[in-house]
């Protein structure tokens, strides 16, 4: 009988011991998984696609973002969520613990990384942005058309495809440029979207100043109105520059404004048969909101900007006070047989502001005829 005791003793001491084992584990687990990790500073690591949970422990651990693989593992694998983690670039805090690693990549909360394209840039230039971008994978199957892509800022993930890229893109212009003309005014000689984001292309290579695109756009509008060439320098670059495929390194010449081109708008009348470059959403705006006006001219003035005339003789005067000279080409006269402006009403007549002088031109760019 009494061996039998102390065998139960001796069973139970065991478990005591097994027991107390256990929870030191336990606790020590607990407090290799919750405290603060390794890590001195921020540190990115970029998980493999198909990497399994032995994988990521063991990359953790090389990259110094954990202490114990085994502990990440069995932690992962204890709670389930294993199977959850996800392949990607992730950014680590300094002193983050397991756990809060565990819960990173859980998530899938990437690195985001920001493409950024500015307005009135052409397609092509636009494709070469896309594919210097850092993180993007794979290429682009051919250089999309003229107002096809938003400029905007873009958020996108490493190994994203550039195609990808252009995708969203046209997509956003698709959707701004549907919310434009649904909410344009209701007078414009504009008969399609197209015709306004033809339209808001060239405003925007003209526009250097914000506050001006309005005037601008409509300076273009009335004399699309009055059946006049809209005589804008940008389209002769554009054709010059083979529409945009190429860089014209010079100012325009006299000669220049006579190429022989559906984009010169120095020859044809009304609206080149596409885009310029691609507008923004201001710009798209801007062309099917115009501000009251009657202005049919502008001219440099020196400083950035633009000084607005409604007859041939103010523009005339504008040319030689802020040219000192004669201008690359005679500006075209209202036709006699032009319909009349429509003028808006006097409230709108004082409301409006005064004109706002400037103009988004190419280097070299003389904007010395309208």
């Amino acid at each position: 009988m009494l061996a039998f005791f102390r065998m139960l003793l001796g069973c139970f001491v065991t478990a005591v011991a097994i027991v107390g084992v256990a929870g030191g584990v336990g606790l020590w687990v607990h407090h290799d998984v919750t405290g603060p990790g390794p890590l001195a500073e921020a540190h990115t690591v970029v998980i493999p696609p198909h990497t399994g949970i032995s994988g990521i422990s063991d990359l953790l651990a090389e990259e110094g973002v954990i202490r114990h693989e085994l502990t990440f593992k069995a932690v992962a694998e204890a709670t389930g969520r294993g199977a959850a983690l996800k392949a990607g670039e992730y950014e680590f805090p300094a002193s983050v613990s397991a756990m809060q690693v565990l819960d990173i990549i859980a998530s899938g909360k990437t690195v985001k990384h920001r493409l950024t394209i500015r307005e009135g840039l052409t397609s092509a230039q636009i494709v070469t942005l896309i594919h210097d971008a850092p993180y993007l994978s794979g290429d682009i199957s051919g250089t999309p058309a003229e107002g096809e892509l938003l400029p905007e800022t873009y958020v996108y993930s490493r190994d994203d495809t550039r195609e990808s890229i252009v995708d969203r893109m046209r997509q956003a212009m698709r959707e701004a440029l549907a919310a434009a003309w649904a909410e344009r005014r209701a007078d414009l000689p504009l008969a399609t979207p197209q015709d306004a984001l033809i339209l808001a292309s060239i405003v925007e290579k003209e526009a250097k100043k914000d506050e001006e695109r309005e005037h601008i756009a409509s300076v273009f509008l009335n004399r699309l109105h009055l059946g006049m060439r809209l005589q804008a320098d940008p389209t002769v670059l554009f054709a010059l520059s083979v529409k945009g495929a190429q860089k014209l390194e010079r100012a325009l010449i006299h000669a220049d404004l006579a190429v022989d081109s559906p984009y010169n708008t120095y020859v044809i009348k009304g609206l080149p048969p596409g885009p310029i470059c691609n507008p923004g959403k201001a710009a798209l705006h801007d062309a099917v909101h115009p501000e009251h006006s009657d202005d049919l001219y502008f001219v440099a003035d020196g400083s950035g900007g633009h000084v607005f005339a409604k007859t041939l003789a103010e523009q005339n005067r504008n040319v030689a006070a802020y040219l000192h000279g004669a201008a690359l080409i005679e500006p075209e006269p209202v036709p006699a047989n032009a319909p009349p402006l429509v003028m808006p009403t006097p409230a709108k007549q004082a409301a409006r502001s005064q004109p706002q002088q400037h103009c988004r031109a190419s280097p070299g760019h003389p904007c010395v005829v309208r």
